[in-house]
């Protein structure tokens, strides 16, 4: 449903008297199957959102090539579009707008007519539980209800593929866990979902594939647990005050210890085959010492560390 090939993307940017060219996309490859729900995970800079506004024919890409549901992006944009539903991460209600009166227009300047627009506008608002809002003002909505008639607005037209940047952020549990459930729905309906996203748990729970992107290249694609399989056994992170180095000395290279690393907040984190059988021994060697650790953690590998060990650093941190 979505292939791309070499997707670059510069921009030239002014520092004082001096103009450069940053390179916020750097040769995309990807290729997402009809009917996935498709997470793109980076931090901020990384290109996640040029390579988004890029596929949804936002912007141009420099080079490179892409099809859309069957359709050449750089070759044939319009038809793209009508493929295609996009949900900014803004958001695109009007305050004094009612959610009907904003579907039938969506639905009318995808070419609809007056009678098919406002009956797609009926069962939009019926599938996304805004029936009993939906001829309030916007601005009466709370943000979970917001954010469901935006996802609304960029399905009316029944597109293919539809793009998500970022459809969670900033809204409270319970409206993310519904908001989970209508994303689910949409792929249930035969719908490809790409999503954008910087909540780990969010990409693990929904997610059938993700790709990790930063510095504008893909370093990493695969299922959540496939990716998390390549971290194997567990993590062991130990907060230290002030003798991190000296406990690093200490540890690295011990039997028990697969690898080692410093994460930039502090302390260590240590990827060990067994964490019962490690944190023990740990123990008995700070001690030894004379250490005593603040804190120690045993967990299974999650995204973040996948992500860790990929690009060095810690999507949370970004």
């Amino acid at each position: 449903m979505i292939e791309t090939k070499g997707l670059r993307k510069s921009f030239r940017s002014r520092a004082g008297r001096e103009t450069k060219t940053v390179e916020a996309v750097r040769g995309v490859d990807l290729s997402v199957a009809a009917g996935e729900i498709f997470g793109f995970l980076g931090p901020n800079g990384a290109g996640k959102t040029t390579t988004l506004r890029m596929l949804a024919t936002l912007i141009t890409p420099d080079g490179g090539d892409a099809t859309i549901a069957g359709v050449d992006l750089r070759r044939q944009p319009g038809e793209v579009r009508r493929r295609i539903g996009y949900v900014a991460q803004g958001g695109s209600t009007w305050d004094d707008s009612t959610a009907r009166e904003e579907l039938v227009l969506q639905g009318r300047l995808y070419g609809m007519s007056k009678s098919s627009a406002q009956r797609r506008a009926a069962e939009a608002l019926q599938a996304f539980q805004l029936a009993e809002y939906a001829d309030r003002p916007c601005k009466t909505y709370s943000g979970g209800q917001r954010r469901r008639v935006d996802i609304a607005l960029g399905i009316i037209h029944a597109p293919k593929v539809v793009f998500l940047d970022e459809p969670t952020t900033g809204l409270d549990p319970q409206s993310r866990a519904h908001m989970w459930e209508e994303i689910r729905r949409l792929r249930a309906d035969g719908m490809t979902v790409f999503i954008t996203t910087h909540y780990l748990d969010e990409a693990d729970a929904l997610c059938d594939r993700v790709a990790i992107i930063d510095n504008g290249e893909i370093v990493a694609e695969n299922t959540p647990d496939a990716l998390k399989h390549e971290i194997a056994g567990d993590v062991v992170t130990i907060g230290l005050n002030g003798s991190t180095p000296v406990a690093a000395q200490l540890l690295d290279g011990a039997e028990y210890v697969r690898k080692l690393e410093t994460p930039e907040q502090g302390g260590l984190r240590l990827y060990v085959d067994n964490g019962a059988v490690a944190i023990p021994a740990i123990l008995r060697v700070l001690d030894g010492e004379g250490i005593a650790p603040q804190s120690i953690e045993l967990h299974r590998p999650s995204l973040d560390d996948v992500f860790l060990t990929k690009t060095g650093r810690s999507l949370r941190e970004s």
